[in-house]
């Protein structure tokens, strides 16, 4: 018998949506437990070929606005 021939009884309620369940994998691919995962909008993710370019680049742009910034006390001189 294959899974053409196989019908399924499904007794769900049709009003539990299951869809935004998140599949866990098992295996070396998996995600550690601690690692954050952030979906790139795809114009965004064409740009970068992998997570260490990404990585790269936000930490290039956080030194860049830290050193924008002015000293703890220190006023700022832009207006808006």
């Amino acid at each position: 018998m294959n899974n053409s021939e196989i019908e399924i009884n499904d007794e769900m309620r049709p009003e539990y949506d299951l869809s935004s369940l998140a599949v866990r994998r098992v295996g070396p691919g998996r995600n550690r437990v601690s690692e954050i995962t952030v979906r790139l909008e795809p114009d965004v993710a064409e740009l970068f070929p992998d997570s260490e370019s990404v990585n790269a680049a936000l930490r290039f742009l956080i030194r860049v606005t830290r050193s924008k910034q002015p000293a703890v006390g220190e006023a700022s001189t832009e207006q808006y």
